[in-house]
């Protein structure tokens, strides 16, 4: 596969996994010096990793909100949260046991700042229970 095929498909996965609105608005802010690099995540990660066979988009998913808790980028968290929710079908207990289990191995400040970010998630995608 060439770089313009691994593109095309980066950008249908990542209009796949984080939605259309928030890939739409990412392209509005292209510019000169931001371009190469949009080109470059979405030809790497959402072209070479998330479309490998091995794991399903679920379990990726799982995955990366995993990490963003343990590496403290809440924006990012927030973000493949409410695209889960939006995008994949992700209830509010899904959410829920993704912050319980990473706690647990994260450490409670994490978790909690994590449950706070993903309740405004669920409260910002309409997902919020009760």
């Amino acid at each position: 596969m060439d770089e313009k095929e691994r593109l095309a498909l980066g950008m249908k996965t990542r209009r796949k996994v984080l939605g259309a609105t928030w890939v739409d608005r990412a392209d509005k802010n292209r510019n000169a010096f931001n371009s190469e690099w949009q080109d470059f995540i979405t030809r790497s990660p959402w072209g070479e990793i998330w479309t490998r066979p091995h794991f399903d988009e679920r379990t990726r998913r799982v995955l990366v909100m995993g990490t963003m808790i343990a590496l403290g980028r809440w924006e990012e968290f927030k973000l493949h949260v409410s695209a889960a929710l939006s995008e994949a079908g992700f209830t509010a207990d899904d959410i829920k046991e993704i912050v319980l289990q990473q706690a647990f191995y994260c450490g409670v400040p994490a978790g909690n700042h994590a449950m706070k970010v993903a309740e405004e998630a669920l409260r910002d995608t309409g997902k919020f229970p009760g």
